[in-house]
């Protein structure tokens, strides 16, 4: 595997890096010791360091010769609410919290990429490498175009990159269009009347008319939105009730719906609301529905898409990249930077996810072994993109 020689040597120091992010977790915009490791590695190999964009966001920027093209390369800081099962040494210290999707990693792949091309320069324009908090639930990514994070470093285009258990070392996939789904939640409040358990004719039940809508509202997938498009909405939560005598006055339903079009999204909220009113009217409850846009659909510019396709042929030959990955309903906020700027979201193999070695699992760690993969990538696409002096 032909991977960039001095990058290769950094193995041993990139791996020390990401083992003491995966032992010191923080979760969505409290990445404040991140962010401060992040700072401080960028300064010493000699880039100029921004802090503070969307609170703990962290750019640094290399320029080289006289070129005006300009491009961003993303990674992101944050760990998950998880109690971590591993033993080993680099566990985490925090309780409760873990690298549990493999920030510590992509983080690790994008600092070793700028150490690389700190030294080099083998290229003509600018990178800035966005290292982006909160990308798990919490929109960090919108925070960070939101305060201005394109006009502050101006991009002609945007890459990231997510590690993918499953997926053999050496490989990666790079697809154009959508790669990954949107990210909407919603919560029904299901009002009813309380009444003794053994006298139901004189309330309201919400846990019937709850337990009717979880069925109905998969009708939405299955009956309202076309067979040829994707489309998911999962009942997450369900809280009713305190006691085994007493049928409850009210009931709250939580869930997450996902899909790859706008006109889908829409077409699911409307679902869900619709629905909704149609339990009230059967069963006599009163409900209000809360229905949040979280995250858009994460989609790839096809231009792009091949500009990291051929870097990734450079550095793992081209029998190694995959471009016909199925997309995946998980969601990304990335989706939010490729909003704003055309780019592309590769995934790069982690192994298999043996032993619980998969994404948000409380045994999950990053495979060390892809570091200086992750990182020649990085490096070989600026190199690519921005050319030589």
């Amino acid at each position: 595997m032909p991977l960039l020689e001095p990058i290769r040597a950094l193995h041993g120091e990139m791996t020390a890096w990401r083992r003491d992010i995966h032992a010191h977790p923080e979760t969505a915009f409290e990445e404040h010791r991140t962010a401060q490791v992040v700072a401080g590695l960028l300064t010493a190999f000699g880039l100029e360091v921004h802090r503070g964009l969307a609170q703990t966001g962290v750019v640094g920027t290399l320029r080289a010769g006289s070129g005006k093209r300009a491009i961003g390369l993303r990674a992101d800081l944050d760990a998950l609410h998880i109690r971590e099962q591993n033993t080993f040494a680099h566990r985490s210290n925090y309780e409760g919290k873990m690298h549990a999707c493999g920030h510590d990693g992509h983080t690790t792949m994008l600092l070793g990429a700028a150490k690389y091309l700190a030294s080099t320069r083998r290229f003509d324009g600018t990178v800035h490498f966005i290292f982006q908090p909160a990308e798990e639930n919490e929109g960090g990514g919108r925070e960070m175009v939101a305060e201005g994070l394109f006009e502050k470093f101006p991009c002609d285009a945007v890459y990231g990159m997510h590690n993918w258990p499953g997926m053999p070392v050496g490989q990666f996939g790079a697809v154009a269009g959508p790669v990954m789904a949107s990210f909407d939640v919603f919560e029904i409040a299901i009002a009813g009347r309380g009444a003794h358990g053994a006298m139901p004719h004189t309330g309201i039940d919400p846990v019937v008319a709850g337990a009717a809508l979880v069925q109905a509202l998969q009708t939405i997938p299955s009956r309202t939105v076309n067979p040829v498009d994707a489309a998911v909405v999962s009942v997450t939560q369900f809280h009713a009730g305190d006691t085994w005598n007493v049928i409850p006055a009210e009931a709250n339903l939580r869930g997450t719906t996902r899909a790859f079009r706008p006109d889908v999204q829409d077409a699911i909220e409307a679902g869900i609301r619709r629905i909704v009113a149609g339990i009230d009217a059967t069963y006599g409850t009163t409900s209000t529905v809360r229905y949040e846009r979280r995250y858009p659909p994460t989609i790839n510019a096809e231009r792009e898409t091949a500009i990291a396709g051929a870097a990734i042929a450079k550095v793992v030959g081209e029998q190694n990249l995959q471009t016909d990955l199925q997309p995946t309903m998980g969601a990304e906020d990335f989706a939010f930077m490729l909003q704003a700027k055309p780019g592309c979201y590769v995934f790069i193999g982690n192994g298999p996810g043996e032993g619980g070695c998969i994404l948000h699992n409380p045994r999950y760690d990053f495979n060390d072994e892809i570091l200086p993969i992750g990182a020649s990538y990085w490096a070989t696409l600026a190199e690519h993109v921005l050319g030589s002096r």
